[in-house]
Parts: C-alpha cells; sequence; structure tokens
C-alpha cells in the first residue's frame, strides 16, 4: 500500500528523480518521459470519463485502464534486475487480454468503416481521441525505451491494444458510430 505524507522532499530540485528501484535518474530520462506519457494518458482518460453520460459500462472500463495505467507507470519507472530487492508490479497478459475481449465486444455493435474518422461528434468521443494520440505517443517513447533497455514485452502489447480500445470505445460512444464525423479526402481543395 501506498501512503503518502509529504508532497514535497526537495529530492528534485537538481534534475533527478527516483525511479522505483531507488536508482536516480535525470528527469528528462526516456524512462521518465515514457511513464511520464502514461501519466498524462491516464488524467486524458479522466477528462473523458467526465463526459460519459452515465453510461456505466464505458465509465466501468475506463476506470479500469486508468488502474492499469498506474501499473503500467509502475512497471516502467521500475528497471529490470536478475535480483530485485521486491518483486516488481508489472503489466500482465491478463490486462491485455481483458482490453482484446472488450474491443471485440464494442466493435460487434458498430458498422465497418468506409473512410478515417475526424476526432469529434460527442465530447466523449473527442476527448477519447484525445487520449488514443497520447496513447500512440506514449507507446512510440516505450519503444525507445526498449530500444535502449529492458522493458516488459507485456506493456507494448498493452499499450497498442489500448489505443485500439480507446478508437473503439470513442465510436461506440458516439452512437455506435452514428455521429462519427468522416473525413473527406480533398473536400477543400
Amino acid at each position: 500500500m501506498v501512503k503518502l505524507t509529504k508532497i514535497y522532499t526537495r529530492g528534485g530540485d537538481k534534475g533527478q528523480t527516483s525511479l522505483g528501484d531507488g536508482s536516480r535518474v535525470p528527469k528528462d530520462s526516456i524512462r521518465v518521459e515514457s511513464y511520464g506519457d502514461v501519466d498524462e494518458l491516464n488524467a486524458v482518460i479522466g477528462i473523458a470519463r467526465l463526459h460519459t453520460d452515465g453510461d456505466a459500462e464505458a465509465d466501468g472500463m475506463l476506470g479500469r485502464i486508468q488502474n492499469d495505467l498506474f501499473d503500467l507507470g509502475a512497471d516502467l519507472c521500475t528497471p529490470h534486475s536478475d535480483n530485485p530487492k521486491y518483486p516488481p508490479l508489472r503489466i500482465a497478459e491478463e490486462q491485455v487480454t481483458r482490453l482484446e475481449q472488450e474491443i471485440d465486444s464494442l466493435n460487434a455493435e458498430l458498422s465497418p468503416l468506409n473512410s478515417f474518422i475526424l476526432p469529434g461528434g460527442s465530447a466523449a468521443s473527442a476527448h477519447l481521441h484525445h487520449a488514443r494520440t497520447v496513447c500512440r505517443r506514449a507507446e512510440r517513447r516505450m519503444v525507445s525505451l526498449a530500444e535502449v533497455d529492458k522493458i516488459n514485452e507485456i506493456s507494448i502489447r498493452y499499450i497498442n491494444r489500448l489505443s485500439d480500445f480507446l478508437f473503439v470505445l470513442a465510436r461506440s460512444l458516439n452512437d455506435k458510430g452514428a455521429r462519427d464525423v468522416l473525413w473527406v479526402p480533398g473536400a477543400n481543395r
């Protein structure tokens, strides 16, 4: 259990922060950037939840995802070690599987797309499309981190699947795709 009694520590005043294993790194390290993007994604999803208009199922799914994103942040902030002092929290395959099941369930109620979608339609959908773009950035940053340091492979699958989930849920919350705003190529030439 986490217990925060003091919010500021002054430990980062010189541009460094502590990782989950206690090691210190610059605040602009790619690892810190990775879990910082995940934190931003969590905040954007929190805003989207304010616009789900009482859809308990969508809100429940997004609430589970917000919790998963804290797990992902913990995973990313704890470097791999052959002899960890404590067992680190890692994203698990079951979390990826749950996303896939939710995507399949939501997508089964949507008509196939004939065009790309412009973010919009409903407020919830627009915020979820914003979350999807932040998710893709977090994924790119995690891939960059994986090129220079070992990370949990399942975390990459999770974040990749999450962007798909956010896209499908955005369509679902647009009256099951009826309010989707479609891209019209070259419409303004």
